[in-house]
């Protein structure tokens, strides 16, 4: 591990716009720097440098960070890496201390999983066992390339077939049993397969490790037996923190700037086998909370293809009101009735899909139509109705404009008063999660926030900023304008922030990485604390590590001062009361906290 002070020093030598001008065309503008981003496709110069702060800013793409994180990306390097080549450019001699690494706790579970998947894929491929899957796969339109993308497989009819294999394989029954592979009857002597005559479909992490599978049974369904299985939850699989398909396809959702959400597996592989990307599906249950906050880290916008049937349309508006919930703004394409997303690529191709996409409305107005066709819009007896069916959508919307939109739209559709709408929405807002406070005055803020950092353990700035952005991924590139791993004295909270950086995405389990630093993922992602006022949290937990940089630096400024010449007296004493006035300039705001980075070009 390289010691904090060795990444102090390398950013204190280091020349930012002189790494960033090796690759891109910089000139002068004012005090900063900008030249076309090198991370997208830049037309005209949207790529800034603001030396005195020690961040880059791309108001195109998004893309910003300190230092490291341009070298990071700019030569698919990780952390220590980059600090590395650039103390090395810089004449830093870097110490590593030695880190401990270990198996992570779970990791035979995964090894187990990804048996089972080959296992699974080699049934497939035989050309005896897998035929009639082969077949059904073929009917479906999912062609090789696709099912080997997907790791599709094929579970045969046999009672032990996977048990067998894995024991011969030296691996415990103990671990099948853990992961739902197999199961335990009284009136079987030994445990038998779980997924028997069935298609498998693999379940993976972001990460693209195998979690657990889907299975979709070939042939008649017996009674009692479900068309579709999937695996139970175990340690490494939690279905409701899960989306089919987000790992392999959220680069796709990422460059459209919108998901679709389906309802099942086969949806996602029969969309990629028609050639349409950036599909996930919830996994035998309604889109859950952790769902909609895992995928908005990919995304603002969705597209909900359901089905058009009355469960359908509920499951639709659950999913829309989870996604709203974190900032997705979700949009319902409308179905012909008995057909799904698979069916249409089918029979229409991937421009007929596009077509329904291209229509889809607006959650809430959706829900307005069908309101209207069903007569709730009206009649005055009914009216009362539809603003219950209504209300729930409103409150879970967190954005405060498209709410204020929302709002206006069902006064003017129902004739309810707005005043009205926004008391209903009110009487339950205390119980809105992260909602922040906005009766506190400036000086109640800044004494709140001096005697939360008093109660503030050493640490506890970086836990809670780790917290914060662990929920809410969309606000790293805020906390990299400000703050970078050089800032985190904790050495397993500096590796989880270098790992987000690098992977916004960021899931457990983390390849390499030490056993402190796998549970301390697992403990931030668990913990089970309501972060109060999550912007004035940010913000705050920002203010302390900048200001623990800032003594560091002002303390260290008045040590060379002691023994400077008079020429060097003058640029220790300039390079002082810069510091000093970029302290001052942060906290002269209201409330001591600072405003928003600035998204638009300047002079845009």
């Amino acid at each position: 591990m390289i010691p904090d002070e060795a990444v102090a020093e390398v950013l204190l030598r280091a020349d930012l716009v002189e790494v960033v001008g090796e690759s891109v065309k910089l000139t002068r503008s004012g005090k900063d720097w900008k030249g076309k981003c090198p991370f997208h496709d830049d037309r005209t110069p949207s790529f800034y440098v603001v030396p005195d702060k020690g961040f880059y800013n791309c108001f195109g793409c998004g893309a910003s960070g300190d230092l490291f994180s341009f070298v990071m990306k700019q030569g698919g390097m990780d952390f220590p890496d980059a600090v590395r080549a650039l103390g090395a450019r810089y004449g830093v001699e870097l110490r590593e201390r030695a880190a401990s690494r270990g198996r992570h706790p779970h990791r035979a579970l995964y090894e187990v999983n990804a048996f089972a998947k080959s296992w699974f894929r080699r049934n497939l491929e035989d050309p005896e066992a897998g035929a009639a899957a082969r077949a059904y796969l073929g009917a479906r339109a999912i062609d090789d390339a696709t099912a080997e993308r997907f790791g599709l497989g094929w579970a045969p009819a046999s009672w032990s077939g996977l048990r067998e294999a894995a024991t011969a394989h030296g691996l415990p029954v103990g671990h099948l049993l853990e992961l739902g592979l197999v199961k335990e009857s009284e009136r079987a002597t030994e445990p038998y397969d779980r997924f028997r005559g069935r298609v498998i479909f693999p379940i993976e992490s972001v990460g693209g490790r195998v979690v657990g599978f889907g299975g979709r049974v070939l042939g008649a369904v017996s009674k009692g037996a479900p068309k579709y299985m999937n695996s139970p939850e175990s340690p490494v699989y939690r279905k409701g923190a899960v989306l089919y398909g987000l790992g392999r396809n959220r680069n796709a959702i990422r460059r459209a700037g919108v998901a679709m959400v389906v309802e099942g597996y086969m949806d996602v592989v029969a969309l990629a086998a028609a050639g349409v990307e950036g599909a996930v599906a919830a996994l035998g249950t309604s889109l859950t909370d952790g769902q909609a906050r895992l995928l908005a880290r990919y995304t603002k916008k969705a597209i909900l293809l359901f089905d058009s049937d009355a469960a359908g349309v509920r499951a639709a508006f659950r999913a829309g009101d989870a996604l709203l919930s974190h900032g997705v703004h979700p949009s319902v394409a409308t179905l012909p009735p008995g057909e799904d997303p698979d069916t249409i690529v089918r029979s229409e191709g991937s421009d007929g899909l596009g077509r329904y996409l291209d229509s889809a409305v607006d959650v809430l107005d959706r829900k307005l139509q069908l309101l209207d066709e069903k007569g709730y819009l009206g009649r005055l007896d009914r009216i009362r109705t539809a603003v219950d069916k209504l209300l729930p959508t409103l409150r879970a919307t967190t954005d405060p404009a498209l709410r204020d939109i929302y709002t206006a739209r069902v006064a003017e559709r129902t004739g309810v008063r707005r005043k009205t709408l926004e008391a209903e929405l009110e009487k339950d807002a205390t119980a809105r999660p992260g909602r922040e406070h906005r009766s506190t005055g400036p000086l109640r803020r800044h004494a709140a926030r001096s005697e939360r950092g008093a109660r503030l353990g050493e640490h506890e700035a970086e836990r809670q900023l780790l917290v914060i952005l662990l929920r809410a991924r969309e606000w790293l590139d805020r906390a990299l304008e400000r703050v970078g791993p050089g800032e985190f004295r904790n050495s397993v909270y500096r590796a989880i922030f270098e790992a987000l950086v690098a992977d916004p995405g960021l899931e457990p389990p983390l390849d390499g990485a030490a056993p402190e630093v796998q549970a301390g993922l697992e403990s931030l992602l668990g913990d089970p604390r309501e972060v109060e006022h999550t912007e004035q949290a940010f913000l705050d937990c920002l203010l302390d590590l900048e200001d623990r940089a800032f003594q560091v630096e002002h303390d260290g400024l008045k040590k060379a001062l002691r023994g400077a010449t008079s020429e060097e007296e003058r640029a220790v004493l300039e390079r002082l009361r810069e510091v000093r006035r970029s302290r001052r300039g942060r906290w002269n705001v209201v409330g001591g906290t600072v405003p928003r980075p600035s998204r638009q070009e300047p002079g845009g």
